[in-house]
């Protein structure tokens, strides 16, 4: 037998055990898994060594703005996949408000095309859900082949170029106002019929035009100003009608990055009760509190904003628990000039689809979590989530052969400038720990070695459609 890859002597590791076999790899399918000490006959174009090494399934990172189409001069998706190869991820999952939207299945067809021709790992794309503008655009775009919906819960929308408006004020001009609860739950009954996730940005826009107002009066720029514009309040009452919406109607809600402890708690009830309600969250919820912002700065803005301990400390329970289900980066980069000035003006969001599994992999180090729980929130649950397992996030005989390799060892230190994205801007800059991915595999094929890309875009499209009819 000619293989075209084997992986040999690694412990391989999935979320429910973890033994030492070899994997073998043709056409870009797991062909055979056995026993270390029991090599099967055969020759290889390519053979690791995983000694010592642990093999993942590859992982994934559901959560990535890359800009492109559209504020390309930020990030492009050629830059954004090379640093999630960088950073372990084989497969991404795109997100629609990009320039223009994913709101329809032309759009979706042309950004399947573009991305296609620059993705260093495999991708998914969101569709984006704009109300009455695309109520009629949600089924088509399911049969399609989108990974998922997403609602921007509280932005307003450019009647004209249907752009998000980060930061509406009343009476802009050629503005659609944030969508009421009546036209949210248009896009509930919607969805629900397509049987795919609906995700939320979960703010309430109203509380946090309100409360916002009242603390720029006051003319306070620090980060607790931000967070009383911004309070827990407003992702709490987000939440509780979008279960609310989830509960009449049937829909299959995923919270977006949540941020609170509360939120955890609403979420975690709505589960008990039955309700297909899913949530994720982010390292920097899961590493940083409000007090970090005295060292951290600007970069460290994001939407939502970074919370308490007292939150921090709810999220990582919540992933005990198995309440939140997914942890991804909610990858959003700005560029040096943009992050630097005003914290009320200066845009949400930093880089961290590179930084994701490291950060991860040293909470394993640290004892906050399993090399297993690892594999869970960043391959099989959002695999299983979005429909797409098992082609990707198992080692299974037959699916699609997406490796990561860590060695939980090796010590890394993050450095901006080293960061394979346009932009440089990160919370994370000299943080150090231990636990690094060593070597991504996508479909058989070795994209990153030692933190270098190796090759270049060779990523394909995945969709729920694409998955065998007979899983």
């Amino acid at each position: 037998m000619k293989w075209d890859h084997i992986i040999r002597n690694g412990h391989i590791v999935t979320s429910q055990e973890s033994y030492q076999a070899d994997l073998y790899i043709k056409n870009g399918i797991i062909a055979a898994i056995s026993p270390s000490t029991e090599p099967l006959p055969g020759e290889a174009a390519e053979v690791t060594d995983a000694v010592g090494k642990y093999v993942l399934p590859g992982l994934m990172d559901i959560h990535v703005h890359s800009r492109d189409p559209g504020a390309t001069y930020k990030e492009d998706f050629y830059h954004s996949t090379q640093a999630a190869a960088a950073g372990g991820i084989t497969t991404v999952f795109e997100m629609p408000n990009t320039n223009p939207p994913i709101n329809n299945v032309e759009n979706f067809h042309k950004q399947a095309a573009n991305l296609g021709e620059k993705a260093h790992v495999d991708f998914g794309i969101w569709a984006i859900c704009l109300g009455h503008l695309n109520l009629e655009d949600l089924l088509p775009l399911h049969e399609a082949g989108v990974i998922g919906f997403k609602f921007f819960w509280g932005y307003a929308v450019h009647s004209k170029t249907f752009q998000l408006m980060y930061n509406y004020k009343e009476g802009m001009e050629d503005v659609i106002p944030p969508f009421k609860d009546g036209d949210v739950l248009d896009i509930f009954r919607e969805a629900a019929k397509t049987g795919q996730i609906l995700a939320i940005h979960a703010e309430s826009n109203d509380i946090i035009q309100h409360l916002t107002k009242k603390v720029e009066a006051s003319g306070r720029r620090d980060y607790e100003a931000l967070l009383e514009g911004r309070p827990n309040l407003a992702e709490i009452v987000t939440v509780q009608t979008g279960i609310a919406f989830a509960k009449e109607t049937g829909a299959r809600l995923h919270i977006l990055h949540v941020s609170t402890g509360e939120a955890v708690d609403l979420i975690k009830q709505a589960q008990a009760e039955g309700y297909p309600i899913t949530a994720e969250t982010c390292p920097h919820y899961l590493f940083l509190d409000n007090e970090d912002f005295h060292t951290i700065g600007p970069a460290m803005k994001v939407y939502p904003p970074v919370k308490y301990k007292k939150d921090q400390e709810r999220l990582w329970k919540g992933i005990e628990e198995g309440v939140i289900s997914v942890v991804c980066s909610d990858h959003a980069p700005h560029t040096e000039e943009e992050k630097d000035g005003d914290l009320w003006s200066i845009p949400a969001g930093m880089c961290g689809v590179e930084t994701l599994a490291p950060l991860l992999l040293n909470a394993v180090h640290e004892g906050k979590l399993t090399l297993q729980k690892v594999v869970s929130v960043l391959s099989e649950q959002p695999a299983k989530l979005f429909g797409i397992y098992p082609q990707k996030g198992s080692l299974q005989v037959g699916t699609d052969a997406d490796i990561t390799v860590v060695d939980m060892e090796k010590p890394f230190t993050i450095k901006r400038d080293n960061l394979h994205s346009k932009s440089k801007v990160t919370a994370y800059d000299g943080w150090s720990g231990t636990g690094t991915p060593i070597q991504t595999i996508v479909r058989g094929k070795t994209v990153m070695k030692e933190g270098e890309i190796v090759g270049g875009p060779a990523g394909r499209l995945v969709t729920p459609r694409s998955q065998p009819k007979n899983e």
